[in-house]
């Protein structure tokens, strides 16, 4: 492996309309991403993989028609499953005890390390990737679409193509914003504002707070991306399903 990949890599989100991605190529490279670590070896988490065009158009509204999903040559929805594991034990005449917070949490953290270890493994073998973090968003109208049974919840969904684009790197905040040596190292304000400077002081973003007509990157953030008011109400609808698919959280 190429030493520089992972500070090099970049989403892809236009990917070649003339080049198809083999079936097989998507299996062997999922069959490599079972291996990844997860709780207790119950990989509580299956994959579906969308290639019919028609179907992957069906998905979009979901994802509300993002490029990345309108171009892509697959789109895998990887899911947390309780559905096998249950009917295991049942059949086995034991009663099994997933279905709480404990284990949709270990679940969601193995579904999110299988689809990472996916990743990687696609983008090693020339393919792009993009995840769509509106998975959650519309899980029930994502779950209709691809007929999850009970159990099943969309954790993420990761679009897949050969690149049409190369949008380079994007930044990251500095190391010392993320990485504390023994204890948390709380900053103070302005550690805060050291932190976010080069990011605040990109052309893209200064341009991003004026035409929201914000006063600063963190009001773009927290007021038209990810509002609280819109963030609480995708919280009881996800809630809901949830509880709809068996799990109580």
């Amino acid at each position: 492996m190429d030493k520089n990949y992972f500070k090099n890599r970049y989403s892809v989100r236009a990917y070649d309309q003339t080049k198809e991605v083999p079936a097989e190529l998507i299996d062997t490279l999922l069959a490599t991403a079972t291996h990844a670590p997860n709780t207790g070896n119950m990989q509580t988490y299956s994959v579906v993989v969308t290639r019919d065009p028609a179907r992957i158009a069906d998905l979009a509204p979901a994802h509300f028609n993002q490029p990345a999903i309108r171009s892509a040559k697959a789109v895998l929805t990887f899911c947390l499953d309780f559905n096998r594991f249950n009917t295991w034990c049942r059949i086995n005449h034991t009663e099994p005890g997933l279905d709480n917070l404990q284990g949709f949490t270990w679940a969601v953290i193995d579904t999110s390390i299988f689809a990472q270890q996916f990743c990687t493994l696609a983008e090693l073998e020339g393919l792009g990737t993009c995840y769509l973090g509106t998975t959650t968003y519309n899980a029930e109208q994502i779950a209709k679409s691809l007929r999850l049974p009970k159990g099943v919840v969309p954790v993420v969904t990761v679009t897949v193509g050969y690149p049409a684009e190369n949008p380079g790197v994007q930044p990251r905040l500095p190391l010392h914003a993320i990485v504390h040596h023994d204890t948390y190292n709380n900053p103070d304000d302005e550690g805060i504002r050291d932190i976010y400077a080069e990011e605040e002081a990109l052309e893209s973003n200064r341009r991003f707070v004026e035409e929201n007509n914000k006063d600063s990157l963190a009001a773009v953030f927290a007021e038209v991306r990810y509002p609280k008011a819109a963030n609480e109400q995708f919280s009881r609808v996800y809630k809901e399903f949830l509880k709809n698919q068996g799990i109580e959280i």
